[in-house]
């Protein structure tokens, strides 16, 4: 079982438009509301993959009881921690040409006590986990070190930690050694403070984040692959994909799949690039269940392509 954590959910409105004219009445031609955050996402592909899950999410206001709705219709357990401020709810504009303009909200800011009761019920919850996945953004309310204090209990309780953050909320944790952290690209560079424009600048990256306390490094280097580095060694995964239809939640998809692999070596690495490959082949946020694999189309291997630029490199 995988509890997952996320600080700062929302509900997500998307709409279909024709082309985004600003000044203009613009009407939609079609909409959708789904259940929004990192974690949340990382829920929504372990109960695709068949595997219980528990989402651990503040919620308050109408946007939260939603929000708790919607993801139990996709039979995802919730661990609500009732809140005062009501839920974020982030809108997406797509265009017909494929361009998304997306508008996230703040979120509410929570208290003290509020503060606690989320880390209270983590607790709870994560007695028969075998991993616990916290991602993605802090609320306003929560210091970037919160993450840091709820990796320090859930050490104590003796539960394995995922994280996947960035800034200082990202840096803060590692004194506190996460089991695996996992950055994209942009994350990965903006923790080391210089541009990574190879595959072989990304692994030093990774290796750099171990000796700041990361205990392993899942980097998502987007259409170039997935990088895992830990106490054991390295390895590069990479996926053939012949057409990308979406690629949002593509890597919280990959975590997944790392985890419900076990969440170290190759072959968990592997299981982690056939989940995103799976994703981004899938429209919008839809997450892959285990008929949308294709195992065949993945390569694992130790031989790290270090001279290897990357598609989209980061400044």
């Amino acid at each position: 079982m995988i509890v997952t954590v996320t600080p700062n959910p929302s509900l997500d409105r998307t709409y279909e438009v024709p082309s985004l004219d600003r000044g203009e009445v613009i009407r939609a031609t079609g909409e959708r509301m789904d259940p929004g955050g990192k974690g949340v996402n990382v829920s929504r592909a372990v109960a695709a993959a068949g595997q219980r899950t528990v989402a651990v999410l503040p919620l308050g206001g109408a946007p939260g009881a939603l929000v708790a709705d919607l993801l139990d219709a996709q039979g995802i357990e919730v661990a609500p921690v009732p809140v005062a401020g009501a839920t974020r709810s982030n809108i997406a504009l797509a265009e017909a040409d494929g361009v998304l303009t997306k508008i996230n909200a703040p979120g509410p800011e929570l208290s003290a006590a509020e503060e606690e009761l989320l880390l209270e019920t983590v607790r709870q919850q994560s007695r028969d986990a075998a991993w616990i996945a916290c991602c993605g953004s802090l609320p306003r309310g929560l210091a970037p070190s919160w993450y840091a204090t709820l990796v320090a209990r859930a050490h104590a309780e003796g539960a394995r930690i995922a994280l996947d953050t960035s800034g200082p909320a990202l840096l803060a944790a590692l004194r506190e050694r996460p089991d695996v952290v996992k950055p994209n690209a942009e994350e990965l560079a903006e923790a080391v403070g210089r541009p990574l424009a190879t595959v072989g600048d990304a692994m030093k990256a990774a290796e750099e984040l171990r000796e700041l306390g990361a205990r392993a490094v899942l980097a998502s280097l987007g259409a170039d692959g997935q990088l895992l580095v830990d106490g054991s060694g390295a390895w590069f995964g990479s996926a053939r994909v012949d057409a990308i239809r979406s690629n949002v939640g593509a890597g919280d998809s990959s975590l997944a799949g790392f985890l419900i692999a076990g969440g170290s070596g190759p072959e968990a690495l592997a299981s982690a690039v056939a989940h995103g490959a799976a994703a981004v082949r899938l429209p919008g946020s839809v997450m892959p269940t285990p008929a949308d694999l294709d195992p065949s189309t993945v390569t694992v291997t130790p031989e790290i392509p270090m001279d290897r630029a990357l598609t989209e490199p980061v400044s």
